[in-house]
């Protein structure tokens, strides 16, 4: 028999769109918890349906199924009096409330613990804003590549004779929506041991920030500025870069001692072992450009695939893939990396899996909800009759149908 999944019973309303807040929620409803979409209708829902070029149909595009998967969708309008109190109705039985509003908006529109503790005083309110509820840039809209800009990415991203350079992806939208997840959880877990609620916050300029790592500890604790090094390389440790093969390219990591000297016997170079100037850490970083020269020569001789063929397994080493060769990869396959969503209708719509395996259990699968759709079940189970819901409707509180 199946295990329950790990998050079942957890109710979330999520006043969310967009990327960075329905990553994060996407998470915890991959994970079992009943995470409740309040969308806006007079808005067209949230924006993440209509964000293009590709769609599967009207309100439909492939981004808004990528974040929104598990899900359920309600239509309310939370300026409206009457949809406050359908909102607060549904606060007394939820664990949690999260946004991604900016920073000035989830007092104004009520969703912090100070506005819901007395509809649910065990409420946590999860916000997730561009800089913060609090300070001089509250009210500054913000997005992912302002952040990787203004926290220092861009200048430790690409070569270094070229421009400052983003990732390929939004990854600062993709780590903060994880922690604010990871927060809301913290958050429930001590709500549940005391009774008491709380909002716990984070921003994309602070999870930004956070990501500078060591070079951040490098920088105050030590004065130094990392820059950018030639073929995405690693600051300190060689090598640990892209490397030059007869038909293309390959990124091998040496960052143990022992896997300098397995790569050099592989290559046909045990003398590289012993080399004063090869010898350890320290003097291949002194000696970078001739590390570089060396496995390059030395690489292409052969093309990709012959190296990983003998070296993968041995020492970390991996081939550079475009999009479509990193999901058609064979290994992807065999972890079960891609999903199929089912919108129950027999149409489906393929997606990466969730990253997080749980032994028993298998994870669901539901395609993300269309605008409303669980509008009179949510509302009937929170108590309201259907002649109360028909008025909502009729005042615009919901969407018509």
């Amino acid at each position: 028999m199946s295990r329950p999944l790990p998050l079942a019973g957890l109710r979330v309303l999520a006043v969310e769109q967009y990327g960075a807040g329905p990553f994060g929620t996407t998470y915890l409803a991959d994970l079992g918890a009943e995470v409740i979409k309040i969308e806006n209708h007079k808005d067209r829902g949230d924006v993440g349906r209509h964000v293009g070029p590709h769609f599967f149909g009207e309100n439909d595009s492939h981004f808004f199924q990528t974040f929104n998967r598990n899900k359920k969708s309600l239509t309310l309008d939370l300026k409206h009096p009457e949809g406050r109190a359908v909102f607060l109705r549904l606060v007394a039985g939820a664990d949690a409330v999260l946004d991604n509003l900016r920073g000035d908006l989830p007092a104004k529109l009520g969703v912090c613990y100070e506005d819901l503790k007395e509809a649910n005083p065990r409420i946590v309110c999860a916000h997730l804003s561009a800089y913060g509820r609090e300070g001089s840039r509250a009210a500054w809209p913000g997005y992912d590549y302002l952040m990787q800009a203004e926290a220092g990415h861009m200048s430790l991203t690409g070569e270094p004779d070229g421009p400052p350079t983003r990732y390929g992806l939004s990854v600062v939208d993709l780590m903060t929506g994880l922690a604010a997840a990871f927060g809301l959880l913290a958050g429930v877990m001590s709500a549940r041991a005391t009774g008491q609620g709380t909002d716990v916050d984070t921003s994309l300029f602070d999870v930004a920030l956070h990501n500078l790592n060591y070079p951040g500890t490098w920088y105050l604790n030590g004065g130094t500025v990392t820059g950018r090094t030639a073929r995405s390389g690693h600051p300190s440790l060689v090598p640990s870069q892209l490397y030059r093969t007869a038909d293309g390219w390959l990124f091998i990591m040496c960052n143990k001692e022992k896997f300098w000297g397995l790569l050099a016997d592989e290559l046909g170079h045990p003398e590289w072992r012993d080399d004063p100037e090869l010898c350890n850490f320290a003097a291949r970083l002194a000696h970078r450009d001739r590390v570089t020269r060396e496995l390059d020569a030395a690489l292409m001789q052969h093309p990709t695939a012959h190296w990983l063929h003998k070296l993968s397994g041995k020492i970390p080493v991996s081939p550079v893939f475009d999009v479509a060769q990193a999901l058609d990869n064979p290994f992807v396959r065999e972890r079960e990396g891609v999903v199929g969503l089912a919108y129950g209708d027999g149409r489906e719509a393929k997606v990466v899996a969730n990253p997080i395996r749980v032994a028993g259990v298998t994870l669901p699968t539901r395609a993300a909800p269309s605008m409303g759709q669980h509008n009179e079940a949510l509302l009937a189970e929170a108590g309201f009759s259907a002649e109360q819901i028909h008025k909502l409707r009729e005042l615009g509180v919901i969407a018509p149908v």
